[in-house]
């Protein structure tokens, strides 16, 4: 009985912190993200550098997906969606929100809350994300599949967030004006569907907390991978790694292409394992590449041994 009462102690206090807070704070993000070891924004959400993210457009779904997949990570893809701009990659650092339905003691105490919080208290509560996002920020919103009267977003709030992110959105919800948005150069979209409805009977949540994107968790400050394929969430601590992974395997592929194309070796010694005369070619060949790489020389050397 005693340890029921604890129990029951216990939750009782975290529902009513859960209540009473609307936006996680640093410390909660930090514990959250505690295996992330470099710099961190204010709120608390981990900073991978731009560089890391720059390397990562390069990189493939299935790249990532396998990194992630040996890492133990098995849900991170979420695919089906209706892009704004196919044919663009957009990767950035993931600013999280959850919305709900509507019901009027539920919306009475959020607003009560924000207002504590020092959230605007003028125009829509929907807004209150968009406040806090920075640049290379990525806004990630679990709006529950609502199309209609689910508009999280319209052209004005579009310009507004790209204005402060250079970036765009991947909502589990959707947005109006879409045909406004498309002229937003550099502004991009994944979402679940577009309406011409205001957003009506939603309020936000959580900001900055764990949300569900479809079959994801997503983390305040992963990274988003988005193309035409799907988009992954990818946790802050692997970033370096995978954009090193990737590379070599992106490397290896490319390299791999070239000698099938010149049918200098038998299709099996290319995709099997290299013999030396092949890794010397690879060598060469990097040495030449014409673009700036993420992985040291030391890295593919290192790369070239445990492939044996």
């Amino acid at each position: 009985m005693k340890r029921i009462c604890i129990l029951c102690v216990l939750c009782l206090l975290t529902l009513r912190v859960t209540a009473q807070q609307i936006g996680s704070t640093p410390e909660q993000v930090k514990a959250l993200t505690s295996q992330w070891k470099g710099e961190r924004f204010e709120d608390g959400r981990p900073k991978v550098p731009n560089i890391m993210l720059q390397k990562l457009e390069s990189a493939t779904l299935e790249q990532i997906w396998g990194y992630l997949l040996r890492k133990g990570y098995r849900n991170q893809v979420e695919k089906d969606w209706i892009i704004l701009k196919p044919g663009h990659t957009m990767v950035g650092r993931a600013l999280t929100a959850q919305f709900m339905p509507s019901r009027p003691d539920l919306d009475s105490l959020v607003r009560a809350v924000g207002k504590a919080e020092g959230r605007s208290q003028r125009g829509g509560i929907n807004i209150w994300p968009i406040d806090i996002l920075t640049e290379g920020d990525i806004y990630v919103a679990d709006g529950y599949g609502k199309v209609k009267d689910g508009t999280l977003i319209g052209s004005s709030l579009g310009n507004a967030i790209y204005g402060k992110t250079g970036k765009g959105v991947v909502f589990y919800g959707s947005i109006r004006d879409m045909q406004e948005l498309k002229d937003t150069e550099g502004f991009n979209a994944w979402i679940k569907g577009q309406d011409p409805s205001f957003i009506k009977d939603m309020t936000p949540t959580s900001i900055n907390a764990p949300i569900r994107i479809g079959e994801v968790t997503v983390f305040p400050g992963d990274v988003v991978f988005a193309n035409d394929y799907g988009t992954v969430f990818i946790p802050a601590h692997l970033v370096e790694d995978l954009v090193i992974s990737s590379e070599l395997v992106g490397l290896r592929d490319e390299f791999e292409r070239v000698l099938l194309q010149q049918g200098k070796y038998p299709s099996g010694e290319v995709h099997g394992q290299w013999n030396d005369a092949i890794k010397n070619e690879f060598r060469a060949w990097v040495k030449k590449y014409p673009r700036e790489l993420a992985v040291s020389y030391e890295q593919i050397e290192e790369y070239l041994e445990k492939s044996n």
